[in-house]
């Protein structure tokens, strides 16, 4: 965990990801206004900040195949 303004940050995974075959993982965790979005495999490399809509989104289209992560 990293220490963040307001105390610690806590990056979760998805239980998806869990003992699973798949290691195209990604770590999310609350960041004040933002989401933090990270690669599981290597947090040191930092992360990204996006806005809770701009992650449903994403979410969203990775849900209906549009961005051909299959």
């Amino acid at each position: 965990m990293e220490a963040g303004a307001t105390g610690f940050r806590k990056w979760c995974k998805s239980s998806y990801t869990e003992g699973g075959t798949s290691s195209q993982c990604v770590e999310l965790a609350r960041l004040g206004a933002g989401i933090g979005v990270r690669d599981s495999k290597a947090p040191e490399a930092g992360h990204l900040t996006v806005s809770p809509e701009a992650l449903g989104v994403l979410v969203g289209r990775v849900k209906v195949g549009e961005m051909g992560l299959t």
